[in-house]
C-alpha cells in the first residue's frame, strides 16, 4: 500500500492510500497482455513484478531512478558504475509532475510506451529479456505522470472501449483507486492537457495516413 499526503481541492490536508500495483486493462494487443499502474514500492520489488508477470517497465519519473542490474558484465567500481542486465526491459521517460515538460514530450511518451510494446528482439545472447509478458507504468507515486500516460495509452489503442481521453483518464483513476477528492491534482492538469495534445496529434497523423485520406489532403492544399 502506497501512502500519499497531498491538500483535498477545498485546501485542506488529506492522506490517500493506493495499492501498491494495480490492475488497469487486459486483453491488450500485441498478444494479451495486460498493463499496471504502480509508484516506486510496485517499481523496486522485483517479486511483486514476477508475480505479476511484467517483462516491460516504464518509468515515468524524470526524479526517480532504480538499478534493476542483477547480472552484471561489470561491478560498479570507483565512479564507475555497474552494468549489465536486469530481469526486465526497462524504459525511461523521465517527465516532470507538473510543468516544465517540453510540448511534444507526452507524445514521445506513447510513441515510447507503444514501440517497447511492439518491440522484437532478435535471437542474440546480447538481448537475454526476450520474453513477452505484462507491462507496468510507474512514476514516483503512481497517481500522476504513469496514470496521464496510460490513459492516453488506452484512448488510442482501444478506441472501442473509451472513445475519448475522459473515458480513459476515468478509468484508469478507478482501477488505480484514486479517491475523488484527489482526481483535481491525479493526474496533474498539465499533464492531462499534454495527453489531449498528444491525442489529437496521433489521430491527425492517423487520418492523414488513412486509405484516400493523404491523397485528398494533399490535393486540398
Amino acid at each position: 500500500m502506497t501512502v500519499v499526503t497531498g491538500r483535498s481541492q477545498k485546501g485542506a490536508d488529506v492522506i490517500h492510500q493506493h495499492p501498491t500495483i494495480s490492475l488497469i486493462e487486459t486483453e491488450l494487443e500485441p498478444g494479451g497482455f495486460s498493463i499496471y499502474i504502480g509508484g516506486t514500492d510496485a517499481a523496486r520489488d522485483v517479486g511483486i513484478l514476477r508475480e505479476h508477470n511484467i517483462s516491460i517497465v516504464v518509468n515515468c519519473a524524470v526524479n526517480l531512478d532504480i538499478n534493476y542490474v542483477s547480472d552484471p558484465n561489470e561491478p560498479a567500481e570507483g565512479e564507475k558504475c555497474a552494468h549489465g542486465t536486469g530481469p526486465f526491459r526497462i524504459f525511461k521517460l523521465g517527465l516532470v509532475d507538473g510543468p516544465g515538460n517540453p510540448e511534444y514530450m507526452m507524445l514521445a511518451g506513447y510513441f515510447l510506451l507503444d514501440g517497447a510494446i511492439r518491440q522484437e528482439l532478435p535471437e542474440k545472447r546480447s538481448y537475454p529479456q526476450r520474453a513477452r509478458g505484462n507491462v507496468l507504468v510507474h512514476c514516483r507515486g503512481g497517481r500522476s505522470r504513469s496514470p496521464a500516460l496510460v490513459a492516453l495509452y488506452l484512448h488510442l489503442n482501444r478506441p472501442d472501449r473509451f472513445p475519448d481521453l475522459d473515458s480513459a483518464l476515468t478509468h484508469v483513476r478507478e482501477k488505480r483507486a484514486l479517491h475523488p477528492d484527489e482526481w483535481f491534482s491525479a493526474p496533474k492538469p498539465m499533464l492531462v492537457d499534454a495527453a489531449r495534445r498528444a491525442a489529437d496529434v496521433v489521430h491527425g497523423m492517423n487520418a492523414r495516413d488513412a486509405p484516400g485520406a493523404t491523397r485528398a489532403g494533399r490535393d486540398s492544399h
